[in-house]
């Protein structure tokens, strides 16, 4: 006999959770003392609840288990809805457990009472609340499950004070399996056919339900093959960027000569990739409701297949069982090779850092010199905004896991997700590149890196100015800049004040000196990169930097 609480940290440690994100409140009081007795699961306290939701999410994208937030009712709660965004944009499991006012008040309008089906229904993939102590279990292995399967997705549990409070005597229960689907033979035999009849296939890969042995098959088959490998928005590391059959990314500030080369090709073979208007170009490439080429899509979610383009065949599948037996099958490269080969030429054409000069080459050069001081298993986080064009476009990205990043868009993603890998992979090294307006929108989580001594690298690309909508600003309407200027602290300054190493770089030869230092130390280091305003994307630059009168800001960066 023990309370609810109790009964749901022994659940969460049954299913070998290893790693639970909070911040806390006295709507689950009974769930802390129960973690507080679980010697195998390291509670993160964290400072805001859309942080400890990103810090899951980046969980389970990196483990492919569902990443656990506990937030307190309604306003811990809506805090940590952007969070429960980014895991259903981006298709990654993850729980968020709530607290919830006694069965008793409910429908009274109590303090903090939110009807968490109405709020999270939209956006989370199954939300539940739990009114009887002896079903938890049950319903932590449901929730665990849909979280899993199928697309990947967050499921949101809220438990009532006195469910958590009451006794019970239900026993634990196992992690349920996960249930990948699998390709039938016909299908497959059908994608083989038509790669044997293709002149210029590629295949573009995308996605979150992979992993480590999904990205090795994936390379196996492309190299078997000879075939063009095109990853999705944020999906670099599903191959190694240095793999010849490596082609390049179909996403924001795509290359024109890669959207050429997908509107060319006459067979696209998509796994995992959901075929938004990023990857797309507004759904332009591939010419809905019909493509251009020839599409075989396989996705492990049936409702968004032919969806907008018509697949023949279209698969219901996970990536890792759909390349495991592909892998299987008798592959020979067919009359592609130049095909390959120019593909190739033009990714390595469109990473090229520009001459020194061009608007924004300092910042290229620095990206394009992260693989050389990185370590070769490094992950690198970012979150939203201009300042990843340089990232994703220079920097060479290593095996899976080594990119966290939203695709959904969401700014302040970086920090947190850099503080999840870190903690999932304590082996690894971490670096996070966040813009000045990204990084402080989550930015307070810098403490939680600090209290857990947590030996990871922020580098803060500073601007001044929401850079993003500067652009956008710019290319509509020109003029003066409005609404966009910010005033930042002395970032350096800042980063000590909580504890962390910080110091400055002003060019490339800098910057790979203070990384190295960065590297070195066994704490959080922040490395701050100012920039001109004026410069907003590669190859350009902002005609009217100076901010508008009553939009003018002070700065304290030296």
């Amino acid at each position: 006999m023990r309370d609810g609480g109790t009964l749901v940290a022994e659940q969460l440690a049954a299913f070998g959770c290893r790693a639970v994100f909070c911040v806390p409140g006295e709507s689950f009081l009974p769930v802390l003392e129960g973690l507080r007795r679980q010697d195998g699961i390291e509670t993160v306290v964290c400072r805001q609840e859309g942080g400890a939701a990103m810090m899951a999410e980046a969980w389970g994208r990196l483990t492919g288990e569902p990443g656990v937030c506990i937030v307190t009712r309604a306003p811990g709660a809506t805090n940590a809805a952007s969070g429960v965004y980014v895991a259903t944009h981006d298709g990654t499991p993850m729980l968020l457990l709530v607290g919830q006012v006694p069965r008793r008040h409910r429908g009274r309008g109590v303090f903090q009472e939110l009807d968490y089906t109405a709020f999270f229904g939209g956006i989370a993939k199954w939300v539940a609340e739990a009114d009887d102590p002896e079903r938890l279990p049950e319903l932590l292995a449901r929730a665990w499950a849909v979280a899993r399967n199928g697309r990947p997705g967050p499921v949101v549990l809220a438990l009532p004070e006195d469910v958590l409070e009451a006794p019970a005597r239900a026993a634990v229960v196992p992690a349920p399996a996960p249930a990948p689907a699998r390709p039938d033979e016909a299908a497959l035999g059908r994608v083989l056919d038509a790669l044997a009849r293709a002149r210029r296939p590629l295949l573009l890969a995308g996605g979150q339900a992979w992993s480590a042995r999904a990205s090795e098959r994936l390379a196996e088959v492309a190299g078997r093959l000879d075939l063009p490998v095109v990853v999705e928005f944020r999906c670099q590391h599903h191959l190694d960027n240095d793999h010849p059959c490596y082609a390049g990314v179909a996403g924001l500030g795509m290359d024109p000569a890669l959207a050429r080369r997908i509107a060319e090709s006459d067979l696209v073979l998509a796994v995992g990739a959901r075929l938004d208007d990023i990857t797309t170009a507004g759904f332009r490439l591939l010419e809905p409701p019909r493509p251009r080429p020839r599409l075989i899509h396989v996705l492990p979610e049936p409702a968004a297949l032919n969806r907008v383009f018509h697949a023949d065949p279209a698969l219901c599948a996970h990536p890792e069982p759909f390349l495991e037996a592909l892998a299987r099958a008798p592959l020979r490269p067919g009359p592609w090779a130049a095909w390959r080969e120019a593909a190739r030429a033009d990714a390595l054409a469109w990473r090229a850092v520009p001459a020194a000069g061009e608007a924004g080459s300092t910042l290229a050069a620095m990206m394009a010199s992260l693989r050389a001081c990185l370590p070769a298993d490094a992950i690198v986080t970012n979150g939203a905004g201009n300042y990843a064009i340089w990232l994703h476009r220079h920097h060479r990205y290593g095996p899976f896991p080594s990119q966290l990043a939203p695709a959904s868009g969401s700014m302040g993603y970086g920090l947190p997700a850099a503080i999840a890998a870190r903690l999932a992979h304590p082996e690894r090294a971490v670096l996070c590149l966040a813009g000045d307006g990204c990084l402080l929108m989550t930015g307070q989580e810098l403490a939680t890196a600090v209290r857990h001594r947590l030996a990871l690298v922020v580098v803060v690309v500073d601007n001044g100015r929401y850079g993003t909508i500067r652009m956008h600003q710019m290319r509509r309407y020109g003029g003066a800049p409005f609404a966009t200027t910010l005033a930042n602290p002395d970032f350096v300054a800042w980063a000590r004040a909580f504890g962390a190493r910080a110091e400055r770089a002003t060019d490339a030869e800098t910057f790979r000196a203070a990384l190295g230092r960065a590297l070195a130390h066994p704490g959080p280091s922040l490395i701050h990169v100012p920039v001109p305003p004026e410069v907003l994307a590669p190859g350009l630059e902002d005609p009217a930097p100076q901010p508008h009168p009553e939009d003018a800001l002070p700065n304290a960066t030296p």
